[in-house]
């Protein structure tokens, strides 16, 4: 159980740094409005999380993955809201189904059901997070091919970490 909350955790810290990069160089007040809520959701998502991570059990990783997160975030930033919102629904689509293996995981074990719950109310705000970042970049032009990369990049660390994060 607890190499999966490590991530889980590890996986928080990474996001609330990712909204503190792009806010550290966003100028565009919708962006900003938008990154500061999921900020805050984000806060709320590693406060929970903790609540059932012994520190002892922490990723020993956790500044690579807060500078990680950090540049996630702020790299997109210098290039504009629709790198950003592209960014967010990268990660947020690796995350639900993240979420989602340990959810079905710990269906069968009742004794659970309350770290269950928890794992659900954060898969449920990181599905807004990704359909509101789908939603605000309907209103740019297609993607090319660097911002392509980049966000297939994004997925691909964020599942390398994950395996990384439950062994160290």
């Amino acid at each position: 159980m607890y190499a999966h909350l490590r991530t889980d955790h590890a996986g928080e810290v990474g996001a609330v740094c990712i909204y503190q990069g792009v806010l550290r160089f966003a100028r565009d007040p919708v962006l900003r409005a938008f990154a500061e809520h999921h900020l805050a959701t984000e806060q709320n998502h590693l406060r929970l999380i903790s609540g059932w991570l012994p520190v002892a059990q922490h990723s020993r990783l956790l500044p690579l993955w807060q500078v990680a997160g950090f540049l996630t975030g702020a790299l997109p930033a210098l290039f504009g809201p629709k790198a950003v919102y592209a960014t967010i629904e990268a990660v947020e689509t690796f995350v639900n189904h993240h979420y989602e293996e340990q959810i079905l995981a710990l269906a069968r074990q009742i004794e659970l059901r309350n770290l269950r719950q928890t794992l659900l109310d954060c898969q449920a705000d990181e599905v807004a997070h990704r359909d509101e970042a789908a939603a605000a970049s309907r209103g740019f032009s297609q993607s090319g091919w660097m911002l392509r990369a980049w966000c297939a990049m994004v997925g691909a660390g964020s599942k390398a970490a994950v395996t990384l994060i439950r062994h160290i």
